[in-house]
């Protein structure tokens, strides 16, 4: 690799240049201890964006907020939840923090992600062993929503709760609702790789208010109304702080040029690549519409999806595998599982390409040419 080779990162932040004001602003008011002006904003434009019905919790990071979620839904020790196996470790983690043990299903093709089929088999088998799951955790996987209907109505079926996991999915939708509005309890992750960033963050999103103040409740050390320092409860030091919060503020302006680019992204690599037997890419289903976070093609083995990985890092290209399945990590290897191959494949013939929304025309066409440089 020649040191000249200038990287291209897999997806790095993109800042608008609105950031720096609303930062200046805590600065200059000496808002910089957790809550202020920032955090309301910022909360109030995710609210707008998604859905003016809900209510937003901004938090230290997105997993803080499926922690929260889990112990508002009354998660507890000896609990089963039921969690994607196909997605990163932060979705099934904190089931562990509880006590809880994760049961992990596997995908469907369409979308890559939880399978209605399986979910409900998984349900039922569960029941039939006396452990009936306390939640499902569903994940939009890459910004790709899961099949909202299917799930929802398993879920009913079984009166059994849903945490959307939504970390990748700002800004996609099913027929015009955004994602994060979808199950009981929403999340939203704006750690730095994501489509917009406040450097580590996230947030719970949920219809009813009163969720919201129990998640700010427990994320502020659940401390009771008293002029001291009062606990009945146990709590988390899960807020976000006013300085993040004026970087997402800032970040919320330019979400949908965001969305835009990394869509452009996607189509790009499509255009230059769709002809190719070899590459196979995972489509929007009809009145789907997915925010490309990340925008990532399937090869014909694990030998040849390597061969590509190895060429691009080569000359200082970012790539990576799709995410290696719950059910394969060896932290999980006892726990229960309902699969079909399905994420294996998946995580074998998989590659994610880098998918910034800062990246020019020179870096997609330079990450093209080293695809086809090894397929032709």
């Amino acid at each position: 690799m020649s040191l000249k080779e200038e990287k291209i990162w897999l997806s790095s932040p993109h800042m608008g240049g609105m950031e720096q004001r609303f930062v200046k602003e805590a600065f200059d008011t000496n808002w910089i201890a957790p809550l202020g002006p920032n955090v309301n904003e910022f909360e109030n434009s995710i609210r707008d964006y998604v859905n003016e019905d809900v209510h937003v919790a901004a938090l230290s990071s997105g997993t803080g907020a499926i922690h929260l979620a889990l112990s508002i839904l009354g998660v507890s020790s000896g609990d089963e939840v039921l969690c994607q196996s196909f997605t990163f470790s932060a979705s099934a983690n904190p089931i562990t923090y509880l006590g809880a043990t994760p049961v992990f299903v596997d995908s469907e093709k369409d979308t890559w992600n939880i399978s209605p089929v399986l979910l409900r088999e998984a349900i039922v088998d569960r029941i039939a062993k006396g452990k009936k799951p306390k939640a499902i955790v569903a994940v939009h996987l890459y910004g790709m929503p899961y099949k909202i209907n299917e799930i929802n109505k398993v879920a009913k079926e079984f009166n059994i709760p849903i945490i959307e996991d939504s970390a990748e999915a700002l800004g996609s939708n099913v027929n015009g609702v955004k994602c994060g509005s979808f199950g009981d309890i929403g999340i939203f992750s704006f750690n730095g790789n994501k489509i917009i960033t406040t450097s580590g963050g996230g947030a719970l999103v949920t219809k009813n208010v009163e969720i919201k103040n129990k998640a700010i409740f427990l994320a502020t050390q659940a401390r009771d109304e008293a002029p001291h320092y009062e606990h009945s409860s146990i709590g988390y030091n899960y807020r976000m702080s006013n300085v993040l919060a004026g970087i997402g503020r800032g970040q919320m302006l330019v979400l949908d040029d965001r969305v835009s680019a990394r869509r452009s992204n996607y189509q790009f690599y499509y255009d230059n690549l769709n002809e190719f037997a070899e590459i196979e890419f995972l489509d929007e289903p009809e009145n789907y519409y997915s925010n490309r976070w990340l925008s990532c093609i399937l090869t014909p083995s694990f030998e040849i999806r390597e061969k590509i990985r190895l060429a691009l890092l080569e000359v200082n290209v970012e790539s990576r595998p799709l995410w290696k399945p719950m059910h394969l990590q060896p932290i999980f290897k006892e726990n229960p599982r309902y699969t079909d191959g399905t994420s294996d494949v998946l995580f074998q013939r998989g590659l994610c390409l880098p998918s910034g929304s800062n990246l020019s025309k020179k870096d997609l066409t330079k990450v093209i040419n080293v695809i086809k440089s090894q397929i032709v």
